[in-house]
């Protein structure tokens, strides 16, 4: 077990909404995955630090955003409980690798679920603004009403927050009690919003008792390196360690999204656990293990898409095939935007792309936030051009039937190039600055993500991506 101390990152880039569970000597995690598709990664790992995806559990788009979901193992089986579109869902699995099963609509509302099961067996869904369901045995129905079992913490008025909002409420039973880790304040808008909160009962029927320590985390002043920290989840490890996992926005860079933190808490005398560091350290990278490999990037692994890719929504997954090593993508109408996807974690990075075009359709690499925002550079077998949602311009005509895409977000700010086959670089007049591309601008918890794009009529086939950190 790599000895974790203080703050540190174990997935960079947007990993937000982490829930966590060990099994035996393995740990599994999930995050919210909004619209993308595949969607609800699932990742691996031996000792909390390094981290491997295995699989998804959702492979269609549910109807709406995939958020803070739970996945827990009961009884020999992992479940995934999440909310999308005003209800909430599971999905099991004997396997976190998969498969996984088909959706469940538990036809409940509130959002955040979180399952607890007490020593007799009786299973329960807990959710956010305090509320709470019985659950069938099985966990795959909903049972009776919905209750208010919890008004949570009150923090001060004076503090700055993005609202109250009780929400995430993860589940921990240990030494005759029940405790119920939440998330209030709000998960973006100013940098002290978010905190983590604990209360406890020695029954799920409660009352429960706030911690005499809350918040338990917080950022507390807008110049530490961690910002809107909250949305925890507590794991244990088979020698009695104890750490909360939880997500937060890296200082000046929300357009990266919310990223994936561990840090140790103790155990006080009388049973309440409380953060081991209590101040935020000095700015630091993201360590080593936090970060993907470049293989991570392929486009294709074996012959399928690779994990670290996905679609913006679920109309497209059949859109596309494998040849030869190259990523083939059926173009569709310019008003459709659902690029596909990947996930970048530096503050300075390069992106490039070999693309070949097919009858009358255009290949591009860029940026994308969500439909309305989304720029960079493409090809339609003639030339390069600047593109902007739907507008294009600054045209260069290119020779020969494929081009070689790049961009550069160097702290923000985007630069676009591409390479003919003669092997020559030249870079465009247009740039981009994208620091305000994030949820406190644009809304929607989302990140500002590496785009591969096909529209018109015809296909495009790209090869040889690559990413790296400049």
């Amino acid at each position: 077990m790599s000895k974790i101390q203080g703050i540190t990152t174990i997935l960079a880039g947007d990993y937000p909404d982490p829930s966590i569970v060990r099994v035996s000597e393995d740990y599994y995690m999930t995050h919210s995955s909004f619209h993308y598709t595949p969607g609800l990664l699932i990742w691996h790992s031996r000792n909390l630090v390094d981290w491997e995806p295995v699989g998804h559990a959702i492979h269609e788009h549910v109807g709406g955003s995939i958020m803070a979901p739970d996945l827990i193992y009961y009884e020999g089986l992992f479940y995934i409980y999440f909310p999308a579109g005003g209800t909430n869902w599971v999905v099991t699995a004997e396997n976190p690798a998969g498969p996984w099963s088909k959706p469940i609509d538990l036809m409940v509302g509130y959002i955040d679920p979180g399952h607890a099961a007490d020593q007799e067996g009786n299973r329960y869904l807990f959710l956010s603004e305090g509320y709470r369901i019985k659950l069938s045995k099985d966990g795959l129905s909903t049972l009776g009403d919905l209750t208010k079992v919890y008004d949570g913490w009150r923090y001060p008025k004076e503090w700055l927050t993005e609202g109250f909002y009780l929400e995430s409420p993860k589940l921990t039973f240990k030494d005759g009690y029940y405790f119920k880790t939440s998330a209030q304040g709000g998960t973006a808008g100013p940098a002290t919003s978010h905190m983590i909160v604990s209360a406890r009962s020695s029954s799920l029927e409660g009352p429960w008792e706030n911690s005499p320590f809350n918040p338990i985390v917080r950022t507390k002043h807008r110049s530490e390196t961690w910002w809107s920290k909250g949305h925890g989840t507590l794991v244990d490890t088979p020698e009695g360690n104890w750490f909360v996992v939880y997500h937060a926005y890296e200082k000046d860079f929300y357009t990266l999204g919310r990223q994936t933190l561990i840090e140790p808490i103790g155990w006080t005398a009388d049973g309440w656990f409380t953060a081991v560091n209590a101040e935020d350290g000095a700015a630091h990278e993201a360590s080593a293990a936090a970060l993907p490999s470049v293989e991570a990037y392929r486009l294709a692994d074996s012959g399928r898409l690779g994990l670290h890719w996905h679609f913006f929504g679920g109309e497209r997954l059949d859109d596309y095939q494998i040849e030869d090593n190259q990523f083939v993508l059926k173009a569709v109408p310019k008003n459709r935007s659902e690029p596909l996807l990947c996930i970048p974690v530096h503050h300075t990075y390069t992106a490039e792309v070999s693309v070949e075009v097919e009858g009358d359709a255009e290949g591009t690499l860029g940026l994308f936030y969500k439909p309305g925002f989304h720029f960079g550079i493409g090809f339609d077998g003639k030339g390069s051009f600047v593109f902007r949602n739907l507008n294009t311009n600054e045209r260069n005509a290119v020779s020969g039937e494929s081009v070689t895409l790049r961009i550069v977000n160097d702290h923000h700010e985007v630069s676009l190039y591409f390479r003919d086959l003669q092997g020559q670089w030249t870079k465009l007049d247009h740039g981009f600055e994208t620091s305000g591309y994030h949820h406190n601008v644009l809304g929607g918890f989302l990140s500002l993500r590496i785009a591969l794009h096909a529209t018109g009529e015809g296909r495009v086939k790209f090869s040889n991506f690559t990413y790296r950190s400049l």
